[in-house]
């Protein structure tokens, strides 16, 4: 059952043209969800996510203990047109009726970037209706407008599978990276924790409830960066002490019994928790925003929601962290963006093109590891 949220509406001062009501089509295909909803938003009313359709892709990479990118992107060419179709009819609506369509181009898995622009490309085409390429992060960074109105500027925690980021969000099109991961991003080490000890995919669900039966204090497992100034993270080292932990207590015992592995699930998460609270900490200081606003699949992490509520009461700052359904990828999101930039008379044209990396600071210097396709978001 898809569910509407009301949502209050922020208009810009900047606008190119009067303000009037916009419903657009959002689409996402980044990684393994495809996804298509319909989002409209009516000057002085309150906004709405008419329909919000996903199609998830978990069984078919769980034996591979992880996505596979091939995969993805022949599951997102298979389905976009289907969850285009579900959404629309969830709205009750038709092509026709859109005031654009808002795609997904970057940054993720490239074959499901294509995916999702090569439809957006079609349906705009065919449709007549104007074609706005969205940054998949500015979902993430923008959602807190969506769904509370947020006014600029806020800090937003972008932590999920791919990325780990703090952006003081300053508008729809400026924003500020502080610092961000050096290489894994905390959903990736969830899910290869997950695997070193034994517990099914997706990791992040599982480690936490892993954990609810584990003693956090068991495993003196490191606190990266916390030693070095700054909001940048680090969590390849972490995932590598736990690995040490296990191996340690195979060869001492001959494998790792139930109880090992909630204590090893609760001792990780209590240091990822750690870690993201105190560069939380370190980030509003910087920032000095009167917000903090959480996105991101790991954000549904209650033991890591709960260390950031803390921050934001103990520095008297505004804690948001959207509904479960809209920190994780979704459509939403994308279309909500496409709205932002819409009324700021920003479009595309079918030269869009899919990126596999686009970070939304161009100017801050690359983070470590990016290579030869470009800075990491």
């Amino acid at each position: 059952m898809v569910r509407c949220y009301p949502v209050a509406i922020m208009h810009a001062t900047h606008l190119t043209e009067p303000a009037r009501t916009l419903t657009l089509l959002g689409l996402e295909s980044s990684c393994d969800d495809t996804a298509a909803a319909v989002v409209r938003a009516v000057p002085g009313q309150r906004a709405e996510i008419l329909s919000a359709k996903v199609a998830g892709q978990t069984e078919l990479h769980a034996r591979f203990g992880g996505v596979v990118p091939e995969i993805a992107a022949r599951a997102h060419a298979e389905k976009l047109d289907l969850m285009v179709e579900a959404a629309l009819a969830e709205a009750g609506m038709d092509l026709s009726e859109m005031d654009a369509i808002a795609v997904t181009a970057g940054p993720g898995l490239i074959g499901g970037v294509m995916s999702g622009v090569m439809c957006a490309k079609g349906l705009a085409l065919g449709s007549g209706k104007p074609l706005i390429g969205v940054n998949h992060l500015a979902g993430h960074a923008l959602t807190p407008r969506l769904t509370d109105g947020l006014e600029f500027p806020y800090l937003m925690l972008l932590v999920s599978g791919g990325h780990c980021q703090f952006l003081v969000v300053r508008s729809a099109t400026e924003f500020t990276r502080l610092g961000g991961t050096i290489d894994d991003a905390p959903g990736e080490a969830f899910d290869k924790t997950a695997k070193l000890i034994g517990l099914l995919q997706p990791g992040g669900p599982m480690i936490e409830q892993a954990a609810l039966s584990g003693d956090a204090t068991r495993f003196p497992l490191p606190r990266p960066l916390l030693d070095r100034e700054g909001c940048d993270m680090s969590f390849s080292g972490l995932k590598t002490a736990v690995l040490r932990a296990r191996d340690a207590l195979v060869a001492k015992q001959g494998g790792l019994y139930v109880q090992d592995q909630h204590d090893l699930a609760a001792s990780f998460q209590a240091a990822v928790s750690e870690v993201l609270a105190e560069k939380t900490r370190r980030a509003l200081r910087l920032s000095g925003a009167p917000a903090i606003a959480v996105a991101g699949g790991v954000a549904a992490n209650k033991v890591i929601r709960a260390g950031l509520e803390a921050v934001a009461a103990e520095t008297e700052t505004r804690f948001l962290a959207p509904p479960l359904a809209l920190c994780t990828d979704n459509a939403a999101m994308i279309a909500w963006v496409g709205i932002e930039r819409l009324r700021l008379g920003l479009v595309d044209d079918m030269t869009l093109a899919a990126r596999p990396r686009w970070p939304l600071d161009s100017t801050a210097p690359a983070m470590l590891g990016s290579g030869k396709k470009g800075a990491k978001a």
